[in-house]
């Protein structure tokens, strides 16, 4: 039985408390579950994976790009290696394709070596340097004029959805408290140890704090008093989605990186969609997400240098997301890294396990920044003592589209909801959407079905499903039709009845 939205919480003593549910909150929460302690995740959100995770390449990086020495270099490698295990205990996508860099022109092939020998530094195995000839053999619409690419076959590709919902789900099911809609606020502090937290649902005691706030990050880490000259600044990037029927690029492509961004890239995605994206733009508001005339005609520029084949008549979406560039002094270095992650317990407060900065690659290396956590709990003297129920396997539910004629026709046997197509570009049915709404973190937005089913995300964009999901929405979670939203509060489709005919 879990313990998700336990009612009486209020007031409750925890172990450790995680403030954040994206993937490395979750994924935290996930590897802190193995042991016999009172966990509480909070996420300000009304669903989990609403922030930096819901919106990026879905890219697990072979780790060639990260500066060598740096955290984010050795989380990258570490967390590269785990991806297998984690996915298949997880039962998530997960596809090992390797990827490309690839060099247009002469003069940007010096810089594939440069990025071969960065990631020989960095421990990356299985990378080569091969010709323009042997990169048009294996993706037959790059542009012509490529003079070569770096290859890592240790790339790979993912459903960040899944990752983030099944890592958080697997949790909850080893006895997590997850606690939606709940924004932290202040901490409470004796001394110099935090002693608990105060948020929009009460105050909370703990003997830990983890900060997986993502963007909000240094926010949290300030109101601890600690690393004032840390500061979040949100890097926007925006991409394009294309119809899968239409357009179909085999490989994950990326150009040759600048200073500031691993550059726009053309990729395939596990669900057949190609993606574009994303350019880089410092901004200060952290809650915008629009996409702009500007940042789009770049991110066309950018893909159509590596493959000039694509037709922006086939785009079915836009999208932005903001990645958490953090901006500290590595006090253990003797340069500025700009782009480096923060995962510490500071010494000038008691109780607190501080992140900060884990932008890109952040969704490859979650669960090595999770296993670090855990290291940093037994050096801190905490006594982690592994239960003997803890399952590390999260069961997947039933995805019609993925099975064969004869299992559609057993699962439609014992349950006739699987018969009824609800999104017809991506194949749901009823039955998936309900299974959702009843699993172990309900789906109580239309938004939150969408990202577990990957329902409305075909050509239509949701056109055809959207009034029937909000109808089994209101009937399985017994509510008014004109409460059913969006992604929450202040996102509620209708208003009212109209006259009845």
């Amino acid at each position: 039985m879990t313990k998700y939205l336990r009612s009486k919480t209020e007031n409750k003593n925890f172990d450790v408390i995680i403030i954040g549910a994206g993937i490395v909150g979750s994924m935290i929460a996930r590897f802190l579950s193995r042991y016999k302690l009172d966990i509480l995740l909070i996420e300000k959100e009304a669903d989990v994976c609403m922030g930096t995770t819901a919106a990026n390449t879905a890219i697990i990086h072979a780790g060639y790009d990260p500066l060598p020495g740096t955290l984010k270099a050795e989380m990258n490698i570490l967390g590269n290696r785990m991806w297998n295990t984690v996915a298949g205990e997880l039962n998530i996508p997960f596809e090992r394709r390797g990827d490309y860099v690839v060099a247009i022109g002469k003069k940007e092939l010096p810089h594939l070596d440069e990025l071969f020998q960065r990631g020989v530094k960095n421990g990356v195995p299985g990378m080569m340097l091969i010709s323009g000839d042997e990169v048009r053999k294996r993706e037959p619409d790059i542009n012509p004029d490529v003079s070569g690419a770096l290859w890592a076959e240790t790339g790979g590709i993912t459903d960040p959805f899944a990752a983030n919902f099944a890592a958080c789900e697997n949790a909850v099911m080893n006895g997590v408290t997850l606690l939606l809609e709940t924004a932290f606020e202040a901490f409470v502090i004796d001394g110099k140890r935090i002693v608990g937290i105060k948020t929009n649902k009460g105050t909370f005691g703990t003997r830990w704090i983890v900060n997986a706030a993502g963007l909000y990050s240094d926010d949290v880490m300030h109101k601890a008093g600690i690393r004032p000259e840390f500061k979040i600044t949100p890097r926007k990037g925006e991409y394009y989605v294309f119809d899968s029927a239409d357009i179909s690029v085999n490989n994950v492509l990326f150009p040759v990186p600048t200073v500031i961004s691993k550059g726009i890239m053309v990729t395939t995605t596990v669900h057949g969609n190609t993606i574009i994206g994303p350019n880089a733009e410092s901004i200060q508001d952290k809650e915008d997400t629009s996409v702009t005339e500007e940042g789009l005609t770049e991110v066309w520029r950018g893909a159509v240098k590596l493959v000039p084949k694509l037709n922006l008549r086939y785009a079915i979406s836009l999208f932005a997301g903001l990645r958490a560039e953090g901006n500290a002094r590595c006090k253990n270095q003797n340069v500025n890294y700009s782009h480096d992650y923060v995962i510490e317990i500071p010494a000038e407060i008691q109780g607190l396990v501080n992140l900060g900065g884990i932008e890109s690659p952040g969704l490859a290396s979650s669960p090595a920044i999770a296993q670090r956590i855990v290291g940093l709990l037994k050096d801190a003297g905490e006594k982690l003592e592994e239960k003997s129920d803890w399952n590390p396997i999260r069961p997947a539910r039933p995805r019609f589209r993925d099975l064969s004629k004869e299992e559609q026709k057993i699962l439609i046997h014992n349950d006739p909801e699987y018969g009824r197509i609800v999104c017809r570009c991506e194949n749901v049915t009823e039955g998936e959407i309900v299974a959702e709404i009843h699993s172990p973190i309900p789906a109580r937005t239309y938004d939150a079905i969408k990202r577990r089913t990957w329902l409305g995300t075909g050509r239509c964009q949701g056109a055809f499903d959207t009034p029937r999901v909000v109808g089994i929405l209101s009937r399985e979670l017994g509510l008014p039709p004109e409460q059913i939203s969006k992604k929450g509060p202040g996102s509620e489709f209708l208003v009212g009845k109209t006259k009845k005919v």
